[in-house]
């Protein structure tokens, strides 16, 4: 079976990692589907939402060790570009909204892709483990850029420095993540948003993360000049249009993410 898989309904890519034996562990057959499967999805103007789960107990329990064995510095290097990186920065571009639906274990680079996607969701059973530590590695996959901005520098440094597992709810009240639902009903919640998300003005949200990812950089009268660029954009949409013509009918707007 594929190492990741994907299907797309009502406007939803929805994306798998599934190697559920070894709880997705990442390795580079699935670091090159998943990638993959993003530039897909992106391309497909049908395709208005991007779900991200895993298969099984676990969403994706980072670095497969047995494929990354005594590994040269050149080999490490290249594992972080290729496998990594690429999949951070295919996430971040990608001007559609992502959710990352976290239906176990997250841990290490698991962690840190889902956290650098838009929307975070969580089963309560869910935790997340910065666990490089355990192994005398650094956070990767945007984890040092993603988990400070969420957290704080303190917490931040003190999860990656113990590893400390965090619970759903924990991760929520922290402001790592955005939701958690109970077990029985986080599938069917979780796909409720990416279908709601599916059905909103898709060009203003991917031009609203266009903005949010300036806003890391910027200082503020760069963002607002930004957004006053931004804003001409989206004002030349169809759904803008849609939107305030909805509005003056009393009606709901129905939107084609264009």
């Amino acid at each position: 079976m594929s190492s990741v898989l994907l299907h797309k309904e009502n406007g939803v890519g929805y994306i798998t990692l599934n190697r559920p034996d070894k709880y997705n562990s990442y390795n580079r057959e699935m670091a090159l589907a998943l990638q993959g499967y993003l530039d897909d999805c992106e391309a497909d103007d049908a395709v208005r939402c991007i779900y991200l789960t895993g298969a099984g107990k676990g969403f994706c329990s980072g670095q497969d060790l047995s494929e990354a064995m005594n590994p040269t510095p050149e080999e490490f290097e290249r594992m972080v570009e290729e496998h990594y990186n690429a999949t951070i920065n295919r996430i971040r571009k990608i001007e559609k909204p992502v959710i990352a639906a976290v239906n176990g274990v997250a841990a290490g680079a698991g962690a840190n892709i889902a956290l650098a996607c838009d929307i975070v969701l969580a089963a309560e059973s869910a935790s997340f483990i910065q666990a490089f530590s355990k192994i005398g590695l650094i956070p990767d996959s945007g984890g040092t850029f993603f988990l400070p901005r969420l957290v704080g520098m303190q917490r931040a440094a003190a999860l990656m420095m113990t590893a400390e597992k965090v619970m759903a709810a924990d991760a929520v009240s922290m402001g790592m993540i955005y939701k958690s639902f109970a077990d029985d009903v986080f599938e069917a919640e979780s796909k409720k948003m990416a279908m709601m998300l599916a059905q909103m003005p898709t060009k203003g949200i991917g031009l609203t993360k266009r903005l949010l990812n300036r806003s890391f950089s910027n200082d503020l009268q760069e963002q607002l000049s930004m957004e006053k660029s931004v804003q001409k954009e989206a004002g030349a949409t169809a759904d803008f249009k849609e939107g305030v013509m909805a509005f003056l009918e009393k009606r709901k707007p129905v939107f084609k993410g264009k």
